[in-house]
């Protein structure tokens, strides 16, 4: 009787989080990512024995760090994807906030390990790298202030983002790591441009890129040494690059056998920077190119997902992660080729390192939710929205 005086309420019947999660993410990429971690726990095996064992420590230990901080950053990883944009946003921001507050605070309290570069807090039990962390977040920073910026009436977002990545870039090269400010530097050029901006500050900025590049290799030992060892016509074989060079020559087409590589044996950083010579030398070029096909699988897909989106963040902001996670893969395997110089950058998700897996599962949580299917309406929605 009630029901036909007032009528009846409508009920929303709601689909739950885990099946809608399911059904609307790239399974692609979700999948590469899953190979990616296992083909680094595999490397890790042979890669990080030696290290264990000169550190006095058991054969598997760093392969058990791994596995550990591996699962904290596919958990991580996953539940970041569950999130909409607008919390992506929000996340991005806050971990900015905090990252950019750590790095400020590096010159005080960070140490080098004896690496010439202070980039880390070490904890004891543990060591966090604030750069790592920065990436992501100021991925999303920026990518909201340039779509901010095309509202009717919106801040200046692309002068106030310009401004953000010098100051980010400044803090980056007083550690110094002139590869991450690269990589910052790249990050905001692929957000700018996307985001329908001239390509003449762009233009400017590789001018200054290109005239403190040469400053600092007047004034910075650590930095002329690695661009000289780069240029040199000889590789001297002792040097990493020797090593590794060395490594993939010998390792051919189908390597030299599960744990019979002998540079993991001669390289410090065999686990880390240089893991894909071991992958090299032991399983040969087939590898190579799987996980070369790994993550271009996951650039492509999700590139491909976010030509659909027509949330100005949401593809500014995926655009921007996709393309950083793919160029710090590019580099990592390109100084191993001598391609370029060395840059002490990981290979995501396959390299040994706590902060940078785990802070590339924050990176591929977020790309994950960004490219995710969702609802879009009809293009005449969009076009009656304008008006």
């Amino acid at each position: 009787m009630t029901e036909m005086v007032y009528g009846s309420n409508p009920i929303r019947v709601t689909e739950p989080v885990i099946p809608r999660w399911w059904r609307t993410i790239d399974k692609w990429t979700l999948t590469s990512v899953f190979v990616l971690f296992g083909i680094g726990l595999l490397l890790g095996l042979a890669a990080s024995v030696p290290l264990a064992t000169r550190n006095g420590l058991e054969p598997f230990y760093y392969v058990q760090r791994q596995a550990f901080f591996g699962g904290v950053a596919l958990v991580v990883m996953i539940a970041v994807s569950m999130l909409s944009p607008a919390m992506v946003r929000r996340l991005g921001v806050l971990g900015f906030a905090v990252s950019l507050l750590a790095l400020m605070l590096l010159p005080l309290f960070g140490t080098d390990f004896g690496k010439g570069a202070v980039r880390w807090f070490s904890f004891g039990f543990a060591s966090v790298q604030p750069s790592e962390f920065l990436k992501p977040g100021f991925v999303v920073v920026v990518a909201w202030l340039i779509a901010a910026s095309q509202d009717v009436a919106g801040p200046p977002g692309k002068s106030i983002s310009f401004a953000l990545t010098l100051v980010v870039v400044g803090f980056l090269a007083m550690q110094p790591d002139f590869g991450q400010s690269a990589l910052v530097l790249f990050a905001w050029g692929v957000v700018y441009f996307v985001g329908g901006a001239p390509m003449t500050l762009i233009a400017i900025v590789g001018g200054i890129v290109a005239l403190a590049g040469l400053v600092f290799y007047e004034s910075s030992e650590h930095f002329a040494r690695r661009i000289d060892g780069f240029l040199s016509p000889e590789v001297d074989p002792r040097t990493q690059l020797g090593y590794a060079a060395n490594a993939i020559q010998e390792g051919g087409f189908f390597g030299v056998g599960v744990g019979e590589g002998q540079v993991k044996w001669s390289l410090p950083d065999a686990h880390t920077d240089f893991i894909i010579a071991v992958a090299a030398e032991e399983y040969g070029l087939i590898l190579v190119l799987a996980i070369l096909a790994l993550y271009g699988v996951i650039v492509v897909r999700s590139l491909g997902r976010l030509l659909a989106e027509r949330d100005p963040f949401a593809r500014l902001a995926g655009t921007g992660l996709a393309c950083i996670f793919g160029v710090q893969a590019m580099i990592n395997m390109g100084v191993a080729v001598r391609l370029l110089p060395a840059k002490g950058m990981t290979l995501p998700f396959v390299s040994y390192g706590g902060s940078s897996v785990i802070a590339a599962g924050i990176t591929m949580g977020m790309l994950l939710a960004l490219t995710r299917d969702r609802p879009r309406g009809q293009m005449s929605d969009v076009f009656r929205r304008g008006r």
